[in-house]
Parts: C-alpha cells; structure tokens; sequence
C-alpha cells in the first residue's frame, strides 16, 4: 500500500478576502487565520504558546510552559505567562534568568544588602534633614516673634502706644518702627553703614521705604528701671520742633535694646570741623560763633521752654552736628533726663564725657541745668582754641581744656591758645568776652554759674554785634560810627573797646540790655 497525505482547506479564498466580506472573525480567540501554500483557501491555527481547535469557541488554551521544563529556558523559577512565560532569579541573585542568557548568578556577600540599606538610609536621611530643617526654621521664627513680642513689652512699648493715641492727632508724634524696618533700612546693620560710635551706642545711616535718609542709634545698653522715663521722653522729645534740634522720627522696641530714629545730618560733626585742620579754616570765626548761640539757645530752650524742663547730660562737639549750610543741631539725648518742674535737679548715676563732665556732678551725683552750662563751657572753648576738651599730647597739668584755658587766663596768654581764624577774625576785646563768659560757665560751684537762658542771649547779642557792625580789623575811625548806629539800641561803647553787657533773646528775638556787667 502507498501512504497517503492528506491536505485539506476551506473554501478557495484568502484570509485578506473572508475578512473583508464578514465582520466577523473567521477563526475563534487566540487564533490567527493563514491562506493555504498548494492551492487557494485558508485554515486557523491557534497562537503561539496556545493549543487546541481553533475553529471552536475558547477552542485555543494557553499552554503553561514551565510544567514542561523541555518548554521553557528558565534556570531558577519560572513563572507563566498568557501565551508565553518568565524567568525569575530567586533573592540573592542577578541576570536574566535564562538558560540561553546571562542566567542567575550570585550577588557578593552583602552588597545588594548594603545597596539596599545605603539607599533606604539616604532617603531616610533626607526626608530628616528637611523635616529637621523646616521645623528648626519655623521653631527659630517662632521664637523671633515670641522673643520680639517680650522685647516690645519689656521696653515699654504697651506704655508708648497708651501715650500716643492719648496725643492731639494734630500733633506729630513718634513713630514705632519695627525691627525688620531698621534691619532693611540699614542692609542688616552692615558695617558700612556705621557713622558714628560713642560711649552709649552706635549710630547707622538708613534709607527708609519712604526714601527718608535717617540715621540710626543702636544704644549698647539700657537701664530697665527706667523705661517709664524713657517712654516719656520719647514722646516729648519728638514735639520738640526746634530747627537747632536733631528731630526724633521714632523708635523700634522689638530690640533688646530700644533704637532711636533720628533725621539724618549731612555734614558730620562740630568736633570733625574743630579737630580737622582740612575742614577747620572753614569755620570762620563768624560761624563758630554763631554756632556756639545756636547751640546755647538750645539749651537754654530745653532747659526753660520746653513744656517739661529736660537737662542734655552729654553736651559735647561730636553731639552737635551741622547741616550743608552749617547750621547747628544738637543730638543724642539718650542720656538727656526730664526735671519736674517742681525741682531743681535729680540725682541720678554720673553719666558724661570726660572732659565735659561737670565735676560738681561728678562729686555729688547730683544733676542740675548747671550740668550742662559746664559741658557748654568746654565747647565754647574747643571753638575759640581748636583744641580738644581732654588731650594727652599736653603736659599732666593741662591735659583738661577747661584748667588749660583758666591757667592761660590767669597768666594772661589768651591770644596764644586761640584758633588762628578767631585770632584774625575779631577784634581781641570781643574775644576777651567770649573768654570771660566761657570761664563763668566752667565755675566749680553750679550756682555760680550763669543760665543757659543768660549764656544764649549773651552769645546771640555778641552776635548781632558782629552781623551789624563786623569788630573785624576796626581802627579808632570807626568807633564814631559804630556809636552812632548802635544808639538807638542803648549801646554803648567805651573808649578803651571793651562793651557793657548786651544780650539777644533768641526766643522773643529781641535785644535786652544787661545791667551791670555781670561777671
């Protein structure tokens, strides 16, 4: 007998063609219709990792191929798959898994655990690092806040709110500033924006969000017992609208320290323009004395017109500063106190410049008005000398200006202490004094001594004196002159060129005649 082999098909067209006349698939799930090689029809056959009749419904079963391990190529585990199956290396091991491939191979004695711990620490690590972060951030602005709040009660800032919502909304008054105000306004108190240092603080230059140029006190310490006091004079000193007056702008409390907000000054110092020999012969002896009355009257409205009676305590040249056209201001009163009126003086611990320190203050703790006439004394002495109030570059005994000058008087050698301007600028016998009243001013005994009121009008009248009629290079000619346009005025001049006592009140602005020559 011959074998036979049966070929058989359906129909006489291709898959491509039964597709496009029915919707419907030709042959069953997980099947695949394929046209005939010897003759035209076509037949099904099941998918590839699939067996069974593809012409029946769910005819095609998957086969699982790693029951059959002649089926698969896995040499750990293998694990099925529908129409196909996956090779797996167990814990421990790396690579395809597969027979016909890298396969399972050993991982290094604890290296895939050390990845895998290094890896889980360092996100550990992380996730604490910014969670550490974030809470020491939001703890340390907490503290801030809690710490600027204790800062603002502690330094009486409840009290000043009190008192100035109690003031005339008319009535400028002080600012409260905060801190982050000052801390922007300064660039963080940056060093080069210091101006100034001094025994009770340093001073910065600022830049307010207004574009208000102010400077800026940081005061270095601060006596708790006496923030009532220093509320109050808070509030009076920023009424005070003097134009010979640094004005307070306001304060910041957040601070350990209470800051002060001052206008900003532009030309420096009256101990930079005394001392510096460069800025020095720009002070005519003119202005020195205008700015000597200027600063007496003052004082002497502080000490008289102020509403409360306020004594400056560090009256000194570097406490006087001086705008473009070199007008007088006088600054800090961080150590200024305010008198009741019912009192002529407190007692208070010795605060001042030595120097400028009044040593009857200084012996009896005892401040007074007169305290302050003392300190102005040595000032009118730097401008009409050009030296400074306490210089070790002179001999033991004349190191303090103010015996340097007495024991000049005494040995009658005034002219050879005086600035060179001053010398060339007036005549000796209005020199002379000016002398006289600077002595009067540094008197041991404060009752001794004149008022600040008597020491301004005395300055402003030697003033009017000199704008009026200059006592500059006069010869006797001009005496006649100078009697004839002073009369009306009751001035009288004597034939050896000295002058009776006339004084100018730069509060009612009108001349008053002394009477008697009162030294």
């Amino acid at each position: 007998m011959m074998p036979m082999v049966l070929d058989w098909f359906i129909g006489n067209e291709t898959c491509e063609t039964i597709k496009t006349k029915s919707s419907d698939d030709v042959c069953q799930g997980d099947s695949t219709c394929y046209n005939v090689d010897n003759g035209s029809g076509y037949r099904c056959k099941c998918l590839d990792g699939y067996q069974g009749d593809p012409y029946l419904p769910n005819g095609c079963q998957d086969i699982d191929e790693c029951k059959d391990p002649n089926l698969n190529k896995c040499e750990k585990i293998c694990e099925n798959t529908k129409g196909n199956y996956t090779c797996l290396c167990p814990k421990g091991y790396h690579g395809d898994g597969r027979t016909d491939g890298t396969g399972c191979v050993a991982n290094q004695s604890g290296g895939s655990l050390i990845i895998e711990l290094t890896v889980g620490l360092g996100i550990g690590i992380t996730v604490l690092i910014a969670g550490s972060t974030w809470s020491y951030w939001a703890f340390k602005k907490w503290k801030l806040i809690k710490l600027k709040h204790k800062f603002f009660r502690q330094n009486g800032g409840l009290m000043l709110q009190q008192e100035l919502s109690r003031r005339d909304s008319s009535t400028e008054t002080a600012k409260i500033f905060s801190s982050e105000e000052l801390e922007t306004a300064t660039n963080n108190y940056d060093e080069s924006r210091i101006i100034g240092r001094g025994g009770y603080g340093t001073v910065y230059k600022g830049t307010l969000s207004d574009g208000r140029t102010v400077a800026i006190k940081k005061s270095q310490v601060v006596d708790e017992s006496q923030i009532d006091q220093f509320i109050n004079e808070v509030v009076v000193l920023s009424q005070i609208n003097h134009r010979n007056v640094v004005k307070l702008l306001g304060c910041c409390l957040e601070t350990e320290v209470p800051l002060l907000v001052y206008e900003f000054i532009t030309n420096g110092t009256l101990f930079e323009h005394i001392h510096n020999k460069n800025k020095a012969s720009s002070l005519t002896f003119e202005t020195r004395l205008r700015i000597a009355a200027e600063t007496a009257g003052v004082l002497s409205y502080l000490h008289s017109s102020a509403s409360i009676p306020i004594i400056h305590r560090d009256v000194k040249s570097t406490n006087i500063l001086l705008d473009d056209s070199y007008t007088a201001k006088v600054s800090d009163f961080g150590a200024s106190r305010l008198v009741p009126l019912d009192q002529a003086g407190i007692s208070t611990v010795v605060q001042g410049t030595l120097g400028y320190l009044d040593p009857e203050y200084l012996q009896t703790s005892q401040l007074t008005e007169k305290s302050d006439v003392y300190s102005f004394g040595v000032v009118l002495l730097e401008l009409l000398t050009g030296q400074k109030a306490l210089c070790f570059e002179r001999l033991e005994e004349d190191r303090n200006l103010a015996m340097y000058f007495i024991s000049a008087l005494k040995e009658d050698r005034l002219v050879q202490i005086l600035e060179k301007c001053v010398v060339d600028g007036a005549k000796i016998e209005m020199v002379e004094e000016i002398g006289s009243l600077a002595r009067r001013c540094l008197r041991v005994k404060g009752e001794e001594r004149p008022t600040m009121k008597e020491v301004a009008m005395e300055l402003e009248g030697l003033r009017m004196m000199l704008e009026h009629h200059p006592w500059v290079n006069n010869d006797e000619s001009r005496l006649e002159e100078t009697e004839y346009l002073l009369g009306e005025a009751s001035l009288k001049i004597g034939s050896n060129g000295g002058m009776n006592n006339v004084t100018y009140d730069s509060i009612t602005d009108h001349i008053i005649l002394q009477v008697g020559h009162g030294r």
